[in-house]
């Protein structure tokens, strides 16, 4: 793409969108930046932007733009079927989003990872498996710096870590992995992708584009990831719990891949059933990539976890506090809670992503969870789910804050407060990242009482 001659609408100043104008810019590019919210952070990113000679685009000068600019930079955040976007697709131009437009100017080697959980797990795990044995890898994306940002940073002898969203599939169509993992896929915004059949869609696109010396590596076990397999012209790797497959597999409370040994499941630092399917992806890339068996092992085995991911906070008058902010959806939250070795106090709630949480409360019944606390804009259709399974306790308040004050005043001694809301938390806060550090700083202020 020759950028001299062509104008760039990039809608959406998050991260990515600043990335990306700033990536345009340096190149030559004639930039628009708008967004439809504009905050004091934001409103800092377009002076800046326009000091580097970038046109600021407002709601009255929105249709002007769409006429005059040749591509329209999406923000992951923006559905791709906002009037925005249509505009575009009816006058036949191009919608990119950040991860396509790095995509074209990426030399290091690429390792892809998306599913509906475990993808920011995985990736990080992998830049440990990766320092252990010599390599660089730096994950990007979806979670660490956005991809355009790392592109010139990566050479040849790198690894991008690539986690991609269901968002950023919307507008990311030539990425070619070495390898690509999908980790699962269940229910998860359906607000915004309307059905399943359109979510699996979006997941199956990071192997689509995969030539046969290239690797897809795929959860046997998921039903949905399994059938994926067809899809794909890449070598297929499969990784499981369950069974022996070609690939990864658990056997006798090992870790195996295509027979060879390479670490006890007792030897890992972080527990439960889901980590295991992230270690499995793991030990998968690493044979692929020819990796030391002895280095990834040991490096899988040490991993300790990433934040707001069933990450303990502390313990305050004998209760522990469990910050599972990362938990935006009933699969995930019903992971955190089968993990739990405590009776629990569960704090539910926030921003609907259209589930059904009927099944969500039924698991609930027999399990760790005494009580739910459950809060936000989506408590009343909670509360309705919940009495639809006969899960009748739970207590219901409007705000974060004080269903963790409530909670707290719930758990008694030896028992724990988990927060894994299977929602998403737009409703308050700008992301689970910033949720989740509400929650680490409302258990500090608790300690701080006594």
């Amino acid at each position: 793409m020759f950028f001299g001659n062509q104008k760039f609408l990039v809608a959406g100043l998050s991260r990515s969108g600043e990335g990306c104008a700033n990536f345009l810019l340096n190149r030559g590019a004639q930039v628009y930046v708008y967004d439809d919210v504009v905050t004091d952070k934001v409103a800092q990113v377009i002076g800046a932007l326009q000091a580097k000679g970038a046109v600021a685009v407002n709601s009255e000068s929105l249709n002007d733009a769409v006429g005059i600019c040749d591509v329209l930079v999406l923000s992951p955040g923006i559905p791709i079927d906002n009037p925005l976007p249509v505009a575009f697709r009816k006058l036949g131009k191009a919608i990119i989003g950040e991860e396509e437009l790095a995509a074209g100017y990426l030399r290091a080697t690429a390792i892809a990872v998306t599913g509906t959980n475990g993808k920011t797990t995985t990736v990080s795990m992998l830049e440990n498996v990766l320092a252990a044995c010599g390599k660089k890898g730096v994950p990007c994306g979806n979670y660490g710096n956005p991809l355009i940002n790392e592109v010139e940073n990566l050479g040849f002898d790198s690894f991008a870590l690539v986690e991609v969203s269901s968002f950023q599939l919307e507008t990311l169509f030539s990425l070619r992995p070495h390898v690509a993992v999908i980790t699962n896929i269940t229910e998860d915004h359906l607000n915004r992708h309307y059905n399943m059949d359109n979510y699996v869609f979006l997941k199956s696109k990071l192997i689509r584009n995969l030539r046969e010396s290239e690797y897809a590596v795929l959860n046997y076990d998921d039903e949905r990831v399994r059938q994926l397999a067809k899809v794909t012209r890449g070598k297929v790797v499969w990784i499981s719990a369950l069974q022996q497959v070609e690939g990864a597999y658990v056997e006798g409370g090992s870790v195996y891949f295509n027979g060879v040994k390479y670490f006890g499941v007792e030897n890992m630092t972080v527990g439960g059933l889901h980590n295991i399917y992230n270690a499995l992806a793991c030990t998968a890339v690493s044979a692929v990539l020819g990796l030391n068996k002895e280095a990834s092992s040991a490096a899988i085995c040490k991993f300790k976890g990433v934040k707001h991911r069933i990450q303990l906070v502390g313990e305050v008058n004998g209760v522990t506090y469990i910050n599972d902010s990362k938990g935006t959806n009933v699969d995930a939250t019903v992971k955190a809670v089968d993990s739990a070795t405590r009776p629990t106090v569960l704090l539910l709630g926030g921003k609907d992503k259209g589930y059904d949480y009927t099944p969500l409360f039924q698991r609930l019944l027999n399990g760790k969870v005494v009580h739910a606390v459950i809060y936000g804009e989506n408590r009343f259709k909670m509360m309705d789910c919940a009495s639809a399974a006969g899960f009748f306790s739970f207590s219901l308040c409007a705000d974060f804050s004080t269903a963790v004050r409530l909670a707290t005043f719930i758990a008694k001694t030896g028992q724990s407060v988990l927060l894994s809301p299977a929602s998403a938390s737009f409703d308050e806060f700008a992301g689970y990242e910033e949720r989740g550090d509400a929650f680490i700083k409302l258990v500090e202020g608790l300690r701080n009482e006594n």
